[in-house]
């Protein structure tokens, strides 16, 4: 991810992240895809009415797929309002569909979506990620790690 990328994901007003996904994954590679969406579902997500709470992308058929993700209802939607739980598809070119396609058959790797957010033409986009699952220890470890970062910022404030 280039220094550009970054500066449109801050920038972004909308920014939609999966908090679990860093606890219980090992981030591999990350990409970003487009997502296909109905016109009532564009406009909750840019009310900021969406989860990617026990959300996970799949690649079937060369194309990849994201489920489980949570789009509220519009507010203002009519008899066209679109589903909350629906599989949606993901936009990536063949090339980067093929790589984690094979990469997704070891076991233990996994696909997962890590931010959605609204890029500056004012299309959702979403970082996912290449993942291996951690394990227990890994976790403690983690914990550990934030807890001892919390502390020296708490140090360096008292100190300040």
């Amino acid at each position: 991810m280039n220094k550009e990328q970054e500066q449109i994901r801050k920038k972004s007003p909308i920014q939609i992240k999966n908090k679990k996904a860093s606890f219980e994954y090992f981030f591999i590679e990350t990409f970003t895809a487009g997502i296909v969406l109905t016109g009532t579902e564009i406009k909750s997500i840019r009310l900021g009415k969406a989860s990617l709470v026990d959300t996970y992308c799949l690649v079937i058929n060369g194309e990849l797929w994201v489920k489980g993700m949570s789009i509220s209802p519009y507010f203002y939607g009519s008899y066209n309002n679109h589903e909350m739980k629906r599989d949606r598809k993901l936009l990536l070119t063949k090339r980067e569909i093929r790589q984690l396609a094979s990469a997704t058959k070891q076991t233990g790797y996994t696909i997962v979506p890590l931010l959605v957010f609204i890029d500056e033409k004012g299309r959702a986009k979403m970082d996912i990620a290449l993942c291996k699952g951690k394990k227990e220890f890994d976790k403690r470890q983690t914990l550990k790690e934030k807890e001892d970062r919390r502390e020296m910022d708490r140090a360096m404030k008292v100190y300040k």
